[in-house]
């Protein structure tokens, strides 16, 4: 098997996050090789070409889906599915989704307790602990709060499209017009906005040249308030007066109400949303959003879940997993705006929570005060370096890291407090599963885990583990 090779073959199951396994025998192999073809569904006869080649591992690229799989048993419901690298399974039942995200972290979880020699008595296969399954999103569609759509082009020097990218392309963006994940308001803005800068003729920002203007139009919408939040994107390049733009967007038919319309200047060679300056063409740079009963105010950057229904879902499994916390001081580790640190401020003695964003810390110092909680104290720092200065010692530790998980050495310092439970949220099941290990090796054991879908027809799954010290 050589790069540049074209095989054809039946994707025979998907790891996470979205890894196709298919074998292929050659006839001068003994034994079929293990393929890794990324973007497929679980069924499907597929061609690929290889086109990484290592000692243990082999990767082909998706060319062409021959055969349906069996799971598809839908019509897709967006013009551009499955180009669109939004969705990977929209033609999958949402009750197959679940069932095969609860079955790849299952696999992930399974493996590191049993790397770990936490198994069954007299059974090393069978990793010991209780899988609880997985909860669905309670909505399928139009779940999502935020969004970030690319300008671009769908083809090179194609007309002005303003959407998601291609699946498997760092360049081709989609026009989409039509997305089903986002309320109808989202798509409603998107189009408004699309014609005024094809009507203007403003070019968009080009990442390898590091020319143009157009970089990004970044919408947030509550689910619960409705409250609307557009930011239009560009370089520094050139000048231009988006009050028009803005008088559109304001005169635009939405179920919802925007609350602010921000031009933000972001001159960073990286291809992220950030900002060097932003300036108000509407309202305010801010809005609410309201979860379990409390009240958060979100601006542009602010870190929050993007499935409102869905974190109601998942921290109420959590504060469930955390259990009593009377008379205790929590620490909320990675703590976003203040969200679960605010839960379990009502049913604590204290609760401190660390973040490296300043911004989300602000906010959550805000959040606080605007739900009346007089014990949440956040401090603005890197866990790894933060925890050497809080004098105060924890009873009860959550964990909620980004989706690359937990450096070890600030995992070595949170294992030394030895608090007696600790509960471990995260986005990434491989990153969780890699720092169970350390975990595990440092006096703990995985006692529940589980799953709670907040990202319908994506790769993505929250998963929340509860740990106690042996």
């Amino acid at each position: 098997m050589k790069k540049g090779q074209i095989y054809e073959g039946f994707i025979e199951s998907i790891e996470f996050p979205n890894k196709g396994i298919v074998f292929v025998q050659e006839e001068t192999e003994a034994e079929p090789t293990r393929v890794i073809v990324k973007n497929g569904m679980p069924g499907q006869k597929v061609r690929f070409q290889i086109n990484k080649k290592r000692k243990n591992r082999c990767e082909g690229r998706l060319l062409e889906v021959l055969e349906k799989s069996d799971k598809e048993t839908r019509e897709p419901v967006c013009a551009q599915f499955p180009a669109c690298g939004g969705c990977m399974y929209q033609t999958m039942s949402y009750e197959s989704q679940l069932a095969m995200k609860a079955e790849q972290v299952k696999a992930l979880i399974d493996g590191a307790l049993i790397n770990s020699r936490q198994v069954v008595a007299g059974n090393p296969g069978q990793a010991d602990y209780l899988f609880e399954g997985i909860q669905g999103s309670p909505m399928e569609f139009a779940y999502r709060n935020k969004m970030e759509f690319s300008f671009g082009d769908a083809v090179k020097d194609g007309p002005l499209t303003l959407g998601l990218h291609k699946k498997g392309s760092t360049y081709d963006v989609l026009t989409c017009s039509d997305c089903k994940i986002v309320h109808e308001d989202f798509t409603k803005i998107l189009s408004c906005v699309l014609d005024y800068c094809h009507e203007q003729k403003l070019s968009y920002y080009h990442k390898m040249s590091h020319e143009g203007y157009l970089r990004h139009l970044l919408v947030r919408r509550a689910q619960t308030t409705g409250e609307i939040l557009v930011n239009i994107v560009t370089s520094g390049q050139t000048e231009h007066d988006f009050t028009s733009m803005a008088d559109r967007l304001l005169q635009l038919d939405l179920e919802g109400e925007i609350r602010g319309i921000l031009h933000i200047i972001n001159d960073s060679l990286a291809d992220v949303v950030q900002s060097d300056a932003s300036r108000i063409l509407y309202g305010h740079d801010y809005f609410y959003e309201t979860i379990l009963g409390l009240k958060f105010k979100i601006t542009p950057f602010s870190f929050f879940q993007t499935n409102s229904l869905g974190a109601e879902v998942l921290y109420s499994a959590a504060r469930e997993y955390i259990g009593n916390t009377k008379d205790m001081t929590v620490f909320d580790l990675y703590s976003g705006t203040g969200t679960i640190a605010q839960i379990l401020a009502d049913v604590s003695k204290k609760v401190i929570g660390v973040e490296i964003v300043e911004e989300a810390v602000e906010a959550a110092k805000e959040n606080a005060v605007l739900n009346q909680l007089d014990n949440c104290e956040f401090i603005a720092g890197d866990v790894l370096k933060v925890i050497d200065d809080v004098e105060e010692k924890p009873d009860f530790i959550v964990l909620d890291p980004p989706r690359d998980g937990i450096h070890p050495k600030a995992l070595e310092k949170i294992i030394r407090y030895g608090v007696p439970k600790m509960v471990y949220i995260s986005c990434k099941p491989s990153s969780l599963a890699r720092d169970l290990e350390i975990l595990i090796a440092g006096g703990y054991k995985v006692e529940r885990v589980k799953c709670v879908d907040m990202f319908p027809h994506t790769v993505h799954v929250e998963t929340i583990c509860k740990l106690v010290r042996k």
